[in-house]
Parts: C-alpha cells; structure tokens; sequence
C-alpha cells in the first residue's frame, strides 16, 4: 500500500503550539484521482479545512470515488462540511456530537461507528480503536490483531474519566473553558457552511435552535 499525506501544496503543516510539523507528500493537484480509503483526522481548530474552498472542493470529488470514507475525533465534521456524511450514521469526539448533528449527520456515541463504507471513531484514543477495525475490515482480522500486539494496546487507565458521564461536572466544565477558542470557531464554522447550504438551496437550513441558519463568522 501507499500512503498520501494530501494537502493544498507541500508546505510543512505545523501544529498551533509549533510542537508538531507534518511534511505533506503530495498536493490536491498531484493526488491519485481514485483513492482506497480516504481519511481525515480531527483536532481543535478543524473550523479551517472546513471552510477551505479548495479542501471542501477536493474532498467532495475524491469521496465520490473512495472505497472507503473515514475520520476520527472532530475530523467528521470536515467529510459533513463536503456533503459526504448525509444520510450516514457518524461518530465522533463527545463534545463535538452536538455541532456534527447541527449539519444533519445522525450521531453515534460509539467508540467506532461503521455505516456501509463510512467508518468514523470518537476522540483521540478511540482513533487507535477505528484504525484497527479499518485494519480488520481491510487486511483481515489476523493483521488487526497483529498491528494490536506491535502496540502492546492493552489499556489499563488509571482514572475512570473517559466520557462525561464518568468524568463529571467540575472536569466536563474544565474542558469547556480550556477549549473555549477552539469550540467557539468550530461552532461559528458549522454556522457558514449552514449559511451556505441555505444560499443554495430553495428550502433554508435549521440551526439547532430551529432558526433559519444564520451566524456570525470570526475571519
């Protein structure tokens, strides 16, 4: 197999906090035009890829092709944004559930969720759970089981505060307020691609308020 890490050019992508630089290995332009599984990832400031022209516009047209359509965390918000999600039953990260269901994607508390060929997992370490099951599904179980050892994935977590349910009030409001930037651009996103949906289409998107879709976008 080959893998392509696909972005607009091949300009070093670096993390918000410069920890992290990914080096892409090919652009939107040069990509293979028939891909096998198409995958994007999640993280806090997904609100760009989402309102990127070029990456909507390519991800619509290799998604028309794709045996597979996959992302993890809140990266299912960027397949909705392109219109690959209606009608498909999706998971993603708990705190994202609410503006993923705003863009008309039915939600799925699952770690894992598979709809047809539509895979999806929740939070970061549910990804490595969905990259197994795409393993499974893909090379067979034995290669799943096997990428499962090299990991030594065997988790034992020291705290029982993976959900919301389990984690609290006081822990869920830490969360709220240490990812208020990030969450208030994801929500302003949704609002345009809903601003968008209702300019092109003779019967207006609902936000979740039930109000015609219409927001303000922080540029």
């Amino acid at each position: 197999m080959k893998v392509h890490l696909v972005a607009e050019t091949l300009d070093p992508v670096v993390s918000d906090d410069g920890g992290m630089t990914i080096a892409p290995t090919t652009t939107f332009d040069d990509c293979p035009e028939r891909l096998d599984i198409l995958f994007v990832p999640g993280g806090g400031m997904v609100d760009k890829p989402m309102l990127d022209p070029a990456t909507i516009a390519w991800l619509a047209d290799r998604g028309a092709t794709a045996s597979y359509i996959t992302a993890v965390c809140n990266g299912p918000l960027v397949l909705a944004a392109a219109g690959l999600l209606d009608g498909y039953r999706v998971a993603t990260h708990w705190a994202s559930r609410d503006q993923l269901a705003r863009l008309g994607v039915e939600v799925s508390t699952e770690r894992v969720c598979i709809d047809r060929n539509r895979f999806s997992g929740g939070g970061v370490t549910a990804g490595i759970d969905f990259g197994l099951t795409v393993v499974a599904h893909t090379l067979g179980q034995k290669a799943a089981r096997f990428a499962q050892l090299v990991m030594e994935y065997d988790p034992e977590p020291p705290f029982n505060a993976g959900s919301p349910e389990s984690a609290g009030p006081e822990i869920v409001a830490l969360r709220t307020r240490f990812m208020a930037e990030p969450d208030t651009a994801l929500r302003n996103a949704v609002s345009h691609v809903l601003e968008q949906r209702a300019a092109t289409s003779s019967h207006p998107v609902s936000d979740e308020n039930g109000d015609p879709a219409a927001g303000i976008v922080n540029n």
